[in-house]
């Protein structure tokens, strides 16, 4: 049964913010969403498609702010490789200057965004370099995956049977159209941001959680 309409009276003197703009939260808004997540055009993907930029990218995001001596030694590189990678990253704007640092001569840096995501014209886009660049990025985020993946295999025991009964190993065959595969991404994408915006980090009992999402047509046969 429907609940009866408010009858409270309006105040007398209550009006419109005469200030507040929708576009402007709109695109405040969007702003925000940049500054969590950069997304890859033709030049940017040309500049993170190199195994150890994707590799130094990934532990800035991951461990935080770090030196190139720091991150050659997490990733068994020499320092003049991750120092001229950085340095790369830094002029596509994938990551800056960390100046709550120390002031010594090496340079700290930190991610300039939480993620990436492809635009979605990459993927039609007639350029050999763009397509081959394209290649290199997936097929490296494809093998850090499977490396997470196959960690957690490996190290299951470690972790205590409430975890062991959380965790999910799935896959699932669904026959779709574009659209309806679209849509159900997006629906997945939005629960797990829901989950994402309300997590509590102080939580008894929580810890950083890995999901892998891929969906992709099948041929048959």
């Amino acid at each position: 049964m429907p609940e009866p309409e408010d009858q409270t009276p309006a105040e007398p003197h209550a009006q419109a913010d005469p200030q507040h703009d929708p576009q402007h939260d709109a695109q405040a808004e969007a702003q925000a969403d940049e500054l969590l997540t950069r997304t890859l055009d033709p030049r940017s993907l040309r500049a993170i498609a190199h195994p150890l930029r994707i590799q130094l990218l990934r532990a800035l995001r991951r461990y935080g702010p770090a030196t190139a001596s720091q991150l050659a030694d997490r990733l068994g590189e020499s320092s003049g490789a991750t120092s001229y990678h950085l340095r790369q990253l830094a002029a596509h704007g994938f990551i800056v200057d960390d100046p709550t640092r120390g002031k010594g001569r090496e340079r700290w840096w930190k991610a300039a965004h939480q993620g990436t995501s492809f635009d979605e014209t990459l993927h039609k886009n007639p350029d050999p370099e763009v397509q081959g660049a394209l290649d290199i990025v997936m097929h490296e985020i494809a093998t850090i995956h499977t490396q997470e993946l196959s960690t957690w295999v490996a190290t299951r025991h470690t972790w205590d049977e409430e975890w062991a009964g959380a965790s999910d190993f799935s896959d699932f065959r669904l026959t779709l159209p574009p659209e309806r595969l679209r849509e159900l991404n997006q629906k997945i994408h939005a629960l797990i941001n829901e989950y994402s915006d309300t997590a509590d980090p102080d939580a008894p009992g929580a810890s950083t959680v890995r999901m892998h999402l891929h969906a992709f047509p099948q041929h048959e046969g």
